[in-house]
């Protein structure tokens, strides 16, 4: 099946787009035509990336930024705009998960979740509104979880900065649908990716994934009801990489204030 063409001479800003799905969608967007920037704190995800981008790498330009440091992101942001042009499409993919048993939580460890979903989801997107407002047709594509919604045990902190991220998304859609700016979240689901499989942001170990004595029996509900090759539990990142594309796109022109959840089914 041929790739579609949404984003030729559009001009798109992907945090996280060193690993898992912000790799995914970068790849994604720079088939469709797209001049992107991937942003990520990891030197080696990039690096990567960059391999993978084949022949399309020559519309593709690499930032390290680090979410969680608010001067980091105003000197990567307007890097980036400069690089570009302008801005037309932003998709906040960076982000972290950390496990652990609610009451082993450390305050520390709470915080430093929030701040890089959460508040680096608000600093990505705070620079980058001055460009999306002369962008063509913008669009802000946001990374909530189904964690936001549905129990997902052992996750508090990061359940927490994902439904901070889907309200935050609503407000936004509100505050800047006069202007032409269009807000949405994905909800990904039992998907592969650098979390789900023990790397972050960083691209590096987050350490252990869920406690030593965790109930697996808990996550009973979080199994996909669509069917996968080779009967493997979670779907690749270019699952969600498709639905982000398109709504980043002008295809999407009267979607906004929304959240669409890819997850095979697993939380109907």
């Amino acid at each position: 099946m041929s790739e579609l063409q949404r984003y030729d001479g559009r001009r798109v800003l992907i945090t996280g787009g060193g690993s898992g799905i912000g790799q995914a969608t970068t790849l994604r967007i720079l088939r469709e035509g797209g001049r992107v920037v991937a942003a990520d704190i990891s030197e080696t995800g990039l690096a990567d990336t960059l391999a993978k981008a084949g022949t399309d790498r020559e519309r593709l330009t690499t930032s390290i930024m680090d979410i969680a440091d608010e001067e980091s992101v105003r000197s990567g942001v307007a890097d980036a705009v400069r690089v570009l042009g302008g801005l037309d499409t932003l998709v906040n993919a960076a982000g972290v998960l950390r496990s652990a048993h609610f009451e082993d939580t450390s305050v520390q460890e709470f915080e430093r979740v929030l701040r890089i979903n959460l508040v680096g989801t608000f600093l990505v997107t705070r620079e980058s509104i001055a460009a999306l407002r002369t962008g063509d047709a913008p669009a802000v594509v946001n990374f909530s979880s189904t964690s936001a919604m549905f129990a997902h045990p052992y996750m508090s902190a990061y359940a927490a900065s994902k439904g901070g991220i889907q309200a935050m998304t609503h407000a936004l859609a509100m505050e800047f649908g006069k202007q032409g700016i269009r807000f949405n979240a994905v909800q990904p689901g039992s998907i592969s990716s650098g979390m789900t499989d023990g790397t972050g942001a960083s691209g590096q170990s987050t350490g252990p994934g869920l406690p030593a004595d965790a109930d697996i029996a808990l996550f009973a509900k979080a199994a996909p009801a669509l069917p996968l090759p080779g009967g493997v539990p979670f779907a690749g990142p270019d699952a969600v990489a498709a639905v982000v594309a398109m709504l980043g796109s002008p295809d999407a022109y009267f979607v906004t204030g929304t959240e669409v959840r890819v997850d095979g089914g697993s939380h109907m």
